[in-house]
């Protein structure tokens, strides 16, 4: 049941616009919502259903202040307001998280205990966040300003997939015995990393949670965990359900804090095996150099993305253009793999063109906790501003701006639903992760000039195909250089299929029976055999 429901909010495939345009119509399913509508922006907040319980940094299965004292604000994007004031790690709290790791690796339970009762912990901390879904469904939207109807239907049902994946790994974790040329029995062990640092983004908190702790845990290791400092309430609540579920102390320990003291304190740890940051491609940079210049430690990166998102000439346009506007458009354009890049043929250009902009001015925008909801505030001001910023950057370059362009309403961080026609390959807007509700719209005339202009950029982490015919989907998912190419869907994010980017994307796979890899030794074991039966 929650694999549906997921797979209903978080993706669109080729069956579901099917539907759409054979039952409503491309434009049935928003009749009658808010075209941009500044009355929807100005009406009053809504209360969340929900009160802010930790606030305080959890270090060895204990709530604490952090060393210094201090306390940062975490803010209301729907209206800039204050919601908590949070601890704020540095250095010195990085210490004492990573010392409760430590002596939980070297010391604790976790490693030592049956790898079948870690998976039955894992399994009940999967039913507490279960039965406290709509309570974190409500932090979540209050956090970030997503809508709840994602959060609650999509994105909280799939924790609970990933996590009842992971412990179904946990005890299927093994060696191989390797036959070797001489009389030698050869046998591998997978053991765990130890302690393993984590840093999560801001978009999708819970689900960065769970595509990192998972793993970890499913593995033997222990974890401390940084928070981003725009959305650190949800990462909190959950991990201290994991300890109610019967997580031992210091196992997991979270801190929120900001990138330049504790982030950098954990990424360049002595005493940390390994480090896992998903976030922007500049800040990746620098994890990098850190995890190199303390002690060589392995390093997974998911990075930035500027995902092409290719419509071929013989698609049908409705559909195309619904699962492009997904593509786009989904998490308010706050998503690393966004098909911010549409490539439309020459053919069908127009049409799909006019279409996507009538679909982007029926796009519903508004309060995130209100009932239909598509699109909320952008997650601050800073990103805010630099969403502006690069739509202006659009307009100077030359490409027509079809629709949007601007704030929506007076108070919070909400942008409209933006549409750019006309745009050519080396507009900044063509280059660059906007991460917001900006839809570049560029046209081609043959498919070996869509893929060679897909693949000049930097990033390669994910790809849209849009086609009815097998040769060609075959053909640009082989050519496409990037790490997940989506065949007439888009944003399929199943528990076990691998994520992550070739090029400036990142480096490792998170998900799936791969992201394992990230947090286990090889270790090979040789001894002799005297008088063997057999070789």
């Amino acid at each position: 049941m929650a694999s549906r429901r997921l797979s209903s909010l978080l993706s669109r495939s080729i069956s579901s616009t099917l539907s759409l345009s054979q039952g409503q119509g491309s434009g049935g399913l928003w009749r009658g919502s808010n075209r941009f509508s500044a009355a929807a922006a100005l009406e009053e907040p809504v209360t969340p259903p929900v009160q802010v319980k930790y606030t305080q940094l959890l270090i060895n299965g204990q709530f604490v202040d952090s060393a210094s004292g201090k306390k940062f604000p975490t803010y209301d994007p729907r209206t800039g307001e204050v919601i908590a004031h949070v601890a704020e790690g540095d250095a010195e709290d990085i210490n004492r998280a990573v010392a409760a790791a430590r002596k939980a690796f070297d010391e604790g339970p976790w490693p030592r205990m049956s790898a079948y009762e870690r998976s039955r912990i894992m399994l009940r901390f999967a039913d507490l966040v279960e039965e406290h879904s709509d309570e974190l469904a409500a932090l979540e939207t209050w956090d970030n300003g997503k809508p709840f109807d994602q959060a609650a239907k999509g994105e909280l049902p799939l924790f609970v997939r990933l996590f009842h994946y992971y412990a179904g790994w946990a005890d299927k974790i093994h060696g191989l015995t390797v036959p070797a040329d001489g009389p030698h029995h050869v046998q591998t062990l997978h053991e765990p990393i130890g302690v393993a640092g984590q840093i999560i983004p801001w978009n999708f908190p819970l689900i960065m949670f769970a595509w990192k702790v998972g793993p970890a845990l499913a593995c033997g290791n222990t974890v401390v965990l940084k928070t981003a400092e725009q959305t650190p309430l949800t990462a909190l609540y959950v991990a201290k359900l994991f300890h109610e579920a019967g997580l031992p102390p210091g196992v997991l320990n979270v801190v929120s804090g900001f990138g330049p003291t504790a982030g950098a304190a954990l990424a360049g740890h002595m005493d940390v095996d390994k480090i896992a940051f998903t976030g922007s491609t500049e800040t990746g940079k620098i994890i990098l150099g850190l995890a190199a210049k303390s002690n060589l430690k392995p390093v997974t990166l998911e990075l930035g993305g500027k995902s092409p998102f290719i419509v071929c000439k013989d698609a049908n346009v409705d559909q195309a253009v619904e699962l492009a506007h997904h593509a786009l458009f989904f998490n308010q354009g706050q998503c690393c793999c966004a098909g911010s890049r549409t490539f439309v043929h020459e053919s069908v250009y127009d049409e799909f063109l006019e279409k996507s902009k009538a679909r982007a001015l029926k796009r519903t925008v508004g309060d995130p906790f209100r009932k239909g909801t598509e699109q909320g505030p952008q997650i601050d001001e800073e990103q805010f501003n630099k969403i502006l910023k690069y739509i202006k950057s659009g307009q100077e370059s030359s490409a027509k701006l079809e629709c949007g362009g601007g704030r929506f309403g007076s108070k919070g961080y909400y942008i409209q639903p933006t549409v750019f026609s006309n745009v050519q390959d080396d507009m900044l807007i063509a280059q660059d992760e906007i991460f917001g509700p900006v839809q570049s719209i560029l046209k081609y005339k043959e498919l070996d000039e869509a893929i060679r202009r897909a693949n000049a950029s930097k990033y390669g982490l994910a790809a849209g195909v849009f086609t009815k015919d097998l040769d060609t989907a075959n053909t640009l998912s082989r050519a496409l250089r990037v790490g997940t190419v989506w065949v007439n869907c888009f944003d399929v994010f199943d528990a076990a299929i691998p994520f992550g980017g070739y090029k400036m994307s990142g480096m490792g796979r998170e998900k799936g029976v791969y992201s394992l890899s990230n947090y286990l030794q090889v270790k090979a074991v040789v001894t002799p055999l005297r008088n063997a039966a057999w070789l």
